[in-house]
């Protein structure tokens, strides 16, 4: 059985995603606190499969608990949840280590489908979340160059391009070459569709399928 920590600013919240989870007979509740340090605290006594953080507790304290748990090899999967994220905030979570976001304001099934995905060691995000994204990498004119295929593999690690550069011993300038000649080869606009855009083609990806309008 998979147990899971559930780590919410609200209370109220909390009790609601306790009795949705504990109605599935795989996933058991070992932790619910509204205090960011008391859930680490469980955390690190219960050693859960499964962490469920609210981003109201701040984006970066989230982001350093990520990166805190990905340090210490830890093998448990964290979903970040809130009432919305934009694009760039969903990535960013994912890129720091988190396997899941996934909105409050989701459908049951959709929730379900996240907690089921991430536990199967896939990563998620909510369709909706992601725009633009959906053309291929390698639809352009030409493929792409070696240094080419480097660059992207950073951006899709989350890295700038000053940090780009210096991993490739190259100037900052001429990664922003590199940017452009993949903006144009792929038909991605933006670095975050990049990203998003190489997480799926490796399929590290699961997302929900776009609901179709009845």
């Amino acid at each position: 059985m998979n147990t899971v920590a559930v780590c919410d600013t609200e209370p109220i919240a909390i009790e609601g995603l306790r009795a949705l989870l504990e109605s599935a007979d795989e996933l058991r509740v070992v932790a619910a606190e509204s205090s960011l340090v008391d859930g680490m605290d469980a955390v690190r006594t219960l050693q859960p499969s499964l962490l469920m953080l609210d981003k109201a507790f701040g984006i970066y304290a989230v982001m350093d608990i990520l990166k805190a748990l990905r340090e210490a090899g830890s093998r448990m999967a964290v979903i970040v949840w809130s009432f919305s994220f934009s694009e760039a905030e969903a990535l960013r979570f994912l890129q720091a280590g988190a396997a899941g976001v996934v909105r409050k304001t989701a459908s049951l099934d959709t929730l379900m489908s996240c907690i089921h995905s991430v536990m199967a060691g896939h990563t998620w995000m909510e369709k909706e979340m992601v725009h633009e994204t959906d053309r291929p990498v390698r639809s352009g004119r030409s493929p792409l160059t070696a240094r080419e295929l480097q660059v992207m593999e950073l951006v899709e690690r989350g890295l700038k391009n000053k940090d780009i550069g210096v991993s490739l011993g190259i100037r900052t300038g001429t990664v922003k070459i590199h940017l452009k000649h993949i903006f144009e080869k792929t038909g991605i606009r933006g670095r975050y569709g990049l990203a998003l855009s190489g997480l799926k083609e490796k399929g590290l990806l699961a997302m929900t399928p776009l609901e179709i309008a009845s």
